[in-house]
C-alpha cells in the first residue's frame, strides 16, 4: 500500500485526484500507477485501468488471475468491473468511497449476480492516510 499511496501523491502534484495503485504477481509489483484522466483528457484513465493494462501488456495476457490490486480508494463502477473482468485474485484498498465506491458501498458489483468474478476483498488498509490525502486534496481546491 505504501507503493500505491506513493503513486497518489505523484497524481495530487499532476493536480489529478490523488489515487494511486499498484499490481501485485508472484509478491512482485509489475505495475503502479495514479490517475491521470485530466493530463491525458481520458475519463477512463482511473489508476485501477492503468494498471491492468500495464500488467496485461507486460504478462501478454487478458487476465491476471495470480495478481492482486493495491488501490487506495475503493473502485468506483468501472475499475470493479475491469478488476472483475482481468479475474484479479485479490484486491486491498485503502479508504472506503461511499459516494462513488462499487465494492463495498453503491452497487456493491461482486455481489450482483451479473458478475462473473469476484476477487477477495480487503478493506482499511492505511485507510486514514489514504482518506487525509484525498481530503486535503479537495479542500485545497476549494480554498
Amino acid at each position: 500500500m505504501e507503493m500505491a499511496l506513493a503513486e497518489a501523491h505523484k497524481a495530487a502534484l499532476r493536480g489529478e485526484v490523488p489515487i494511486g495503485a499498484v499490481l501485485v504477481n508472484g509478491g512482485k509489483p509489475i505495475a503502479k500507477a495514479g490517475n491521470r484522466t485530466v493530463e491525458l483528457n481520458d475519463p477512463t484513465a482511473h489508476a485501477e485501468i492503468l494498471v491492468i493494462r500495464q500488467a496485461c501488456e507486460q504478462l501478454q495476457s487478458q487476465r491476471l488471475p495470480d495478481c492482486d490490486l493495491y488501490v487506495t480508494l475503493e473502485p468506483c463502477p468501472m475499475c470493479a468491473a475491469a478488476i472483475s473482468f482481468a479475474r484479479i485474485r485479490r484486491l486491498y484498498y485503502g479508504a472506503g468511497d461511499i459516494k462513488g465506491g462499487a465494492v463495498d458501498n453503491g452497487p456493491c458489483l461482486y455481489h450482483l449476480p451479473i458478475c462473473h468474478h469476484a476477487p477477495e476483498v480487503y478493506s482499511g488498509f492505511a485507510e486514514t492516510e489514504c482518506a487525509a490525502l484525498l481530503t486535503d486534496f479537495f479542500k485545497q481546491r476549494r480554498d
